[in-house]
């Protein structure tokens, strides 16, 4: 019986492990905290959210930026708190403690966790104090800065902290410029100046904004700082800091310059190698850019998932697909019409039409947004006050690549000796045995397939519509003929040109009151020299 009774007691404990042991797995510091979240209680969900710090490590500082961000939901059918990213047009969730993916929901069958600013203020806090712990500096620099704006007693005691076991210069950097701003408030004035010492070499927005705030005068007629000497070294530093913005105020109009002119080169360049050699005024050349884009979207909804390979792989089906097209033009249209140049402008304008109607037709004329590569978004930062876009950079290599690759054609190859043959003198040319139909057709098919090129730039800055190519098709030729009829090196000299100027009138005169005041200067430029920056050499030149 003693026997039979150690027996039964054994299988009564294994039982009441099989039973109680899975109701306490998922009683963890997460588990519970995430429990918290759902309660309708402020204060509950703000214990949660310390409880979810304490337990610390990237899986905890995500799930609190994830909950800043208005991500953090409960799902109603079984009460689980989720992680929901939006995925193109889908809603995906993922387990909040486990990070699991458990697949696509709808926006019906959730709950949004609710906060309000006293948790996001504890959020941040706690969000820059995880992250001034991870192992990346720049991660580490930027929890800093994050904290420019909510400095407090808690929050300059961690970053004093964190300043003692930093070893990267930039992140020391930043956490003395955190505590500088903690500084300004102090009742030393030689404090005071010595933090003002420090903010003077800052860019930072928040800087500027917090030694404004000392030398303006309050509603009572008074400075804010009461001491002279704190007031102005404040001044000095805002002057300071405000010729520095300035001049990479002027870098960054330059980058959008460039980035704007290599746009309208890369546009423009298909065009001036048409008009330079066949003399034709295509006024279809904007739809072939259309049809570009086009391709480029068409590629990115045949290949799902593969966003980075879409893109190489749409450069050149947007070339053949544009260069195609161009040589149906030119062998359906203009080549009857050569020699008359007001037909055969009214005829493409007529095929532009057509294109344009056609596109409506097989896509609708709503927009396609075609989606950016990872690696195309977000910004390369210099500083706290100059950044420049991936995508506008990309564009520039692209079209600096596209530029070199036109160069070597037309210099090093049979096809390019024959085209320049052919735009110096065609009658000559044709006497020395050049096939004139088919270097036109040639021709008018590598412009076009150029095109396509800059369809595909401007696919990434921009909506695709029906309307794309009529946008810039004016710009184009205002590139071409200041440039120089037929010349590549002219067509980059006049888009780089006109894009910085562009960009630095815009600021003074706005977008519209730009283009004309560049559209005006074109016209008079012309009136001086017909032939543009650099004409075009020959004896058809000449004639």
């Amino acid at each position: 019986m003693a026997r039979l009774g150690i027996i039964l007691s054994v299988l009564l404990s294994v039982l009441a492990f099989a039973v109680v042991g899975p109701a306490h797995a998922d009683d963890t510091p997460m588990a519970t905290a995430l429990e918290g979240l759902k309660s309708k209680s402020f204060r509950t969900k703000g214990e949660a959210v310390m409880q979810v710090a304490e337990v610390g490590g990237d899986s905890a500082r995500r799930f609190l930026e994830s909950l800043l961000a208005g991500q953090i939901y409960l799902q109603k059918s079984d009460k689980r708190i989720v992680v929901v990213e939006e995925q193109g047009e889908e809603l995906t969730a993922f387990d909040a403690e486990s990070a699991e993916a458990l697949g696509p929901t709808e926006k019906s069958a959730l709950k949004k966790v609710i906060i309000n600013n006293k948790m996001r203020g504890t959020l941040r806090r706690e969000i820059a104090r995880l992250s001034l712990g991870v192992a990346e500096a720049s991660a580490r620099e930027a929890a800093a800065k994050s904290l420019y704006g909510s400095l407090s007693a808690e929050t300059v005691e961690l970053l004093r902290k964190a300043l003692l076991r930093e070893n990267d210069s930039d992140v020391q950097v930043a956490l003395r410029v955190a505590l500088a701003l903690s500084e300004l408030d102090d009742a030393d004035a030689q404090i005071r100046l010595a933090a003002i010492e420090i903010l003077s070499g800052s860019l930072h927005g928040e800087v500027r904004n917090r030694l404004s705030r000392l030398v303006e005068v309050n509603d009572e007629g008074t400075p804010n700082e009461p001491d002279e000497a704190v007031r102005q070294a404040a001044t000095l530093a805002i002057e300071e800091i405000d010729g520095s913005r300035r001049i990479l105020s002027l870098v960054e109009t330059m980058f959008f310059g460039l980035s704007l002119g290599f746009i309208l080169v890369l546009s423009a360049t298909g065009l001036a190698i048409t008009f330079g050699v066949m003399g034709v005024i295509n006024m279809a050349h904007g739809e072939l850019m259309m049809l570009g884009a086009y391709s480029t979207w068409v590629v990115q909804q045949l290949m799902p998932g593969q966003l980075e390979a879409s893109l190489f792989a749409a450069i050149p089906v947007a070339f053949f697909v544009s260069a195609f097209v161009g040589v149906g033009i030119e062998r359906g249209v203009v080549r009857f019409l050569y020699g008359r140049p007001l037909e055969t402008l009214l005829a493409t304008f007529g095929v532009s039409l057509v294109l344009q109607q056609a596109v409506r037709s097989i896509f609708s004329p709503l927009n396609r947004a075609v989606s950016t590569p990872e690696w195309m978004s977000g910004r390369l930062v210099i500083n706290d006050a100059l950044a420049f876009t991936y995508n506008r950079l990309y564009i520039i290599l692209f079209s600096i690549g596209v530029f070199a690759a036109l160069t070597v054609i037309l210099r090093f190859t049979t096809l390019g000796l024959q085209i320049r043959a052919v735009s110096q003198n065609r009658d000559m040319a044709r006497a020395m045995g050049v096939r004139g139909g088919w270097i036109d057709a040639s021709t008018f098919g590598l412009g076009s397939g150029v095109a396509g090129l800059a369809g595909v730039a401007l696919s990434q800055l921009t909506n695709v519509g029906p309307n794309l190519g009529q946008s810039h098709i004016v710009d184009s030729f205002m590139v071409v003929v200041f440039g120089g009829v037929g010349n590549l090196w002219g067509t980059l000299v006049a888009g780089l040109s006109l894009g910085i100027a562009n960009k630095f009138l815009e600021p003074f005169a706005g977008a519209v009151l730009a283009k004309i005041v560049v559209l005006v200067f074109i016209i008079l430029f012309i009136q001086k020299r017909p032939r543009g920056l650099f004409p075009q050499q020959g004896r058809a030149a000449e004639a």
